[in-house]
């Protein structure tokens, strides 16, 4: 039973480090065009958004240890691809997008709850999210009567 165990965890450990060698791209692409609103919502947006959603991503050190690293990259480039507050003239004329933002805040989905395990000073109070939605438009509720 020891050998067995000896085995697995020398295995675990060779598989551990094995997979440190795969490739992930933590790279930051030039900023473009960055968001130009008022300062104090591009305050909020730097604390709560920018790590996933902008060009000037902080990698924290776990992102840097495989299979996280893996996550984390996934989780910036699907929010960069969503919404990238570093291309701005790309997504600024897409008003059903803008008011999706304090929606998502509302609703607990971003910032994304696992982020906020790790940047609690992320979270989005109420009078900042109040901010978004005078800024952002939107209700932040369900309006489907279109």
């Amino acid at each position: 039973m020891k050998k067995i165990l000896r085995y697995g965890l020398l295995s675990f450990i060779v598989l551990f480090l094995v997979i440190q060698l795969v490739p992930v791209d933590r790279s930051n692409p030039p900023v473009v065009a960055d968001f130009d609103g008022p300062v104090e919502v591009k305050q909020i947006l730097q604390r709560s958004c920018y790590d996933c959603h902008s060009n000037t991503s902080e990698w924290p050190w776990y992102s840097y240890v495989a299979p996280v690293s893996w996550l984390v990259a996934y989780d910036v480039a699907e929010g960069r691809e969503e919404l990238n507050f570093s291309d701005w003239q790309r997504f600024a004329g897409d008003a059903h997008l803008l008011e999706e933002i304090p929606e998502e805040v509302e609703e607990g989905e971003m910032p994304m709850p696992i982020y906020l395990l790790t940047h609690r000073d992320a979270k989005v109070s109420r009078q900042e999210l109040a901010t978004l939605k005078s800024y952002f438009g939107g209700d932040g509720g369900d309006d489907d009567d279109d």
